[in-house]
């Protein structure tokens, strides 16, 4: 869906004068155009609109609400706060919300006080986001190459492959090219000598925002063993 989406608006628009915010507003400038084109207005736009409110809410609920109580609700005191797994009336971990919420609005007001720019924010988050997802991977491919090092070590039923050797290949390359994807991908997509400005500035923040979250995961588990202490 998302390829004859691409391929569509690849139709539709000119390659020579792409609109500033097609990133943000690209499909619904598609669907006004093909709303002209058939002469029934804004009734595609519309019906966009409707549909894609559904399929955000039904993102978050899948890519935030779901994950959250799941890893919430079984998580080792051992690594996660006790406060941050506490549950309300309704089985709601509460303070797990407060501070996905607070992540969420620093992450968009604070860039937003430098790039100053909608358009290029949106563009901004959404190539962050193509960074910041893949990096969580490479512990994935880590774990891989190191249960692979000491394969004797182990037992498993399904084993993806069976030679330890090749099996560290495999997870030793897919670290190495994810790592190089997302160091790459760091790099802002606007062009420096324009505004070398906001390219530091969104550079800087491509660097910091991955540390910030790691730091994030090495704190938690130090602030659960601290409570731990306490009470014993």
């Amino acid at each position: 869906c998302a390829l004859l989406g691409s391929f569509g608006m690849g139709m539709l628009f000119d390659s020579n004068q792409i609109p500033t915010d097609l990133m943000a507003n690209g499909p619904y400038t598609a669907f006004a155009m093909l709303g002209s084109y058939y002469h029934v207005g804004n009734i595609f736009v519309i019906l966009y609109a409707i549909a894609n409110a559904l399929a955000s809410i039904s993102a978050l609920a899948f890519s935030i609400d779901a994950p959250l109580k799941m890893l919430l609700s079984d998580a080792d005191p051992h690594f996660i706060p006790k406060k941050l797994s506490h549950l309300n009336k309704k089985g709601t971990p509460i303070n797990g919300y407060w501070l996905t919420g607070i992540l969420v609005s620093l992450l968009i007001i604070v860039p937003a006080l430098g790039i100053g720019n909608m358009n290029e924010l949106y563009k901004w988050l959404l190539n962050l986001n193509s960074v910041v997802m893949p990096l969580r991977y490479l512990w994935v491919f880590l774990a891989y190459y190191l249960l692979n090092k000491h394969l004797e070590k182990f037992q498993a039923e399904y084993m993806f492959v069976k030679n330890k050797h090749v099996g560290m290949i495999i997870g030793g390359w897919c670290f190495l090219f994810t790592a190089l994807a997302c160091l790459l991908g760091m790099l802002p997509k606007i062009n420096y000598l324009n505004d070398p400005g906001t390219w530091w500035f969104q550079m800087g923040l491509n660097i910091i925002t991955p540390v910030i979250f790691l730091a994030l995961g090495l704190i938690l588990p130090f602030i659960a063993r601290r409570d731990e202490a306490r009470l014993l």
